[in-house]
């Protein structure tokens, strides 16, 4: 079934009969009949969308030439992702991969053009030679602490990033912020804070091997404006 309604570009919907023993379908897109297996996503779909939470198995080519989609939310649970899942995605512009994944199968973000940033919450999970094919200015970003993360995988550079909230942790912004280093990643970092863009008061250290996985910044509230930069720490 991999790729069945591969390059149906102008598909925007699939719908399966509720009475299928094999097969079931949520807002138009297709999956095995309990739903642990995202099939194919039409490719017509447009925007954002997020994966269901049943889901541990996003199967190869499900989201093949889905150009009109511009973000995927993989959902904490998925173990795999097959190959070609999201190759020829042209209009996806970044991807977070939970720590959970385990496997990307090769060519799963084949000539992704517009790919810049895949950003990993866990160590690096087994990534192919031909991952990235064609997906030429992606950077795969880890946090720090994270394990198997060498300064480029599959021919594509690594860097830190972190995770950033304002306030109260419990209430998390719509859009998360992201510090992020330069690549390749560098062995420490500095985070500096600043309201003004003039005046910058060093705030927290993180390196490649330790440091905190996401910051809180409480005083976030305290001033209109909050401004924050990291400076790479010449270990020399």
């Amino acid at each position: 079934m991999e790729g069945a309604f591969v390059p149906c570009t102008n598909l925007g919907t699939i719908e399966v009969g509720v009475e299928n023993p094999v097969y079931s379908s949520r807002e138009g897109v297709m999956f095995n009949k309990s739903q642990t297996t995202l099939i194919q996503c039409p490719g017509g779909k447009m925007g954002a969308y997020a994966i269901p939470d049943s889901v541990i198995e996003i199967g190869g080519w499900a989201f093949c030439a889905c150009n009109s989609l511009t973000r995927v939310t993989i959902p904490e649970g998925v173990t795999s992702i097959e190959g070609g899942t999201f190759s020829y995605c042209e209009s996806l512009t970044d991807l977070t991969i939970p720590g959970s994944v385990m496997n990307i199968g090769d060519g799963a973000f084949r000539s992704c053009t517009s790919l810049s940033g895949v950003y990993f919450e866990g160590d690096g999970p087994d990534i192919p030679s031909g991952v990235f094919s064609g997906a030429n200015a992606v950077s795969l970003y880890f946090r720090p602490g994270s394990l198997n993360w060498p300064d480029t995988v599959a021919g594509r550079p690594t860097a830190l990033w972190i995770p950033l909230s304002l306030g109260n942790p419990s209430e998390p912004l719509a859009a998360p912020l992201r510090l992020r280093s330069g690549t390749p990643a560098p062995a420490e970092l500095l985070v500096q804070r600043s309201t003004n863009l003039r005046d910058w008061e060093d705030w927290q250290t993180v390196s490649r091997t330790e440091g905190p996985g996401e910051l809180n910044d409480p005083d976030a509230g305290a001033s209109p404006y909050r401004f924050y930069r990291v400076v790479e720490i010449d270990g020399n």
